[in-house]
């Protein structure tokens, strides 16, 4: 009888989110590992994802009954849920949870915190392998959930490679850009952006899935006299996304709750510059190889922190080619060669019952 391993990309029903690019893309680099392997993989896919990563594997459809019950026959010994707050979670199945991050207890709901927890906490409960993307997650994760011995690791994600063609966008930034990607939110803090552009001529541009979040960001872009150069531009191609990786004079990524921060590696692997905030996992992935805003983001001293930066990158001051050997570190086929090693572990384990 056919072992199965079953990955959750439910999640993919959200397009152009750090979720959809992490399901996909190691959905990519776990097929190419089972092709090494006997283990027969299969997805748990929305309906418009049927046959994704091609016809030869199995595709198990979401469906809005499986938030009560997931059907699932003998065959499938191991189920890998990729959301750590996931309502789609089989019965006597091991299982492995991918946990990115725990954003919320830094946004200031308590309430959700509360909430939060506890739902985490069950699903921690119903899991038998514990993996997150960073280090900082690890230890958000051993100080607020109780683990109750089972195995965790860190496995960070892969950089996206892209092969294909830079396409130009429609409206061409008319200066030199700075560029920052995410989904518009206020734990991405992008409202801190607008006072670096004063006194010079760059243009900033903002791309991601829009909200209410960017009138805050335009209103700090009219305090400063800058609102002609701040660009929101909404969600684009991915071949638009890195013509603005690769065209930018520097990356901005000053979000205060992140569990990886891919962006980062993917402007890395194009050797700018590259600011970020110095919370959660940002310093882990930066690390020397990028330039910190202040803790309290204060207008004045994020100036002098970005001309210093330009001025010290310009200079030499990072090593582009050991920047450039950083992000390629980051590999989604390492991860999944790793994911791989703990489903076998697993499998190896007495079955549940």
């Amino acid at each position: 009888m056919d072992n199965t391993i079953i990955f959750d990309c439910e999640r993919m029903k959200y397009p152009n989110t750090g979720l959809y690019f992490f399901c996909d893309m190691l959905a990519e680099g776990l097929s190419e590992e089972s092709l090494k392997h006997e283990e027969k993989l299969a997805f748990y896919v929305p309906k418009g994802l049927k046959n994704r990563w091609g016809a030869k594997y199995a595709y198990k459809i979401v469906h809005k009954i499986h938030k009560l019950f997931i059907p699932c026959n003998s065959n499938i010994k191991v189920w890998h849920t990729t959301y750590q707050l996931s309502s789609y979670i089989p019965n006597n199945k091991k299982l492995v949870l991918t946990i990115h991050d725990l954003n919320f207890l830094y946004e200031k709901k308590k309430s959700k915190q509360g909430k939060c927890l506890r739902k985490l906490q069950r699903i921690v409960d119903k899991a038998d392998y514990i993996v997150t993307i960073s280090e900082t997650t690890r230890k958000d994760l051993l100080e607020h959930i109780d683990l109750k011995g089972k195995p965790i690791e860190v496995i960070y994600n892969g950089r996206n490679v892209y092969t294909g063609d830079y396409v130009q966008p429609t409206e061409v930034p008319q200066r030199p850009f700075l560029f920052t990607v995410g989904t518009v939110l206020p734990k991405k803090n992008f409202h801190v952006l607008p006072c670096l552009l004063e006194d010079n001529d760059y243009e900033l541009i903002i791309a991601g899935v829009r909200s209410e979040y960017e009138e805050r960001i335009m209103k700090e872009a009219v305090k400063f006299g800058v609102e002609d150069r701040v660009k929101i531009i909404g969600t684009i191609p991915e071949a638009e996304k890195h013509w603005y990786l690769l065209h930018c004079k520097a990356f901005l990524f000053p979000s205060i709750a992140e569990g990886f921060g891919l962006p980062v590696i993917e402007a890395m692997y194009y050797q700018k510059p590259i600011f970020l905030s110095d919370h959660t996992c940002l310093p882990e992935i930066g690390g020397e190889f990028a330039y910190y805003f202040n803790s309290e983001f204060n207008e004045a001293q994020m100036q002098a922190e970005f001309k210093q930066g330009m001025d010290d990158f310009e200079n030499g001051g990072i090593d582009k080619e050991k920047m450039k050997e950083h992000a390629l570190r980051f590999s989604w086929k390492t991860a999944a060669k790793r994911y791989w090693e703990i489903y076998l572990k697993l499998m190896n384990e007495k079955e549940c019952v």
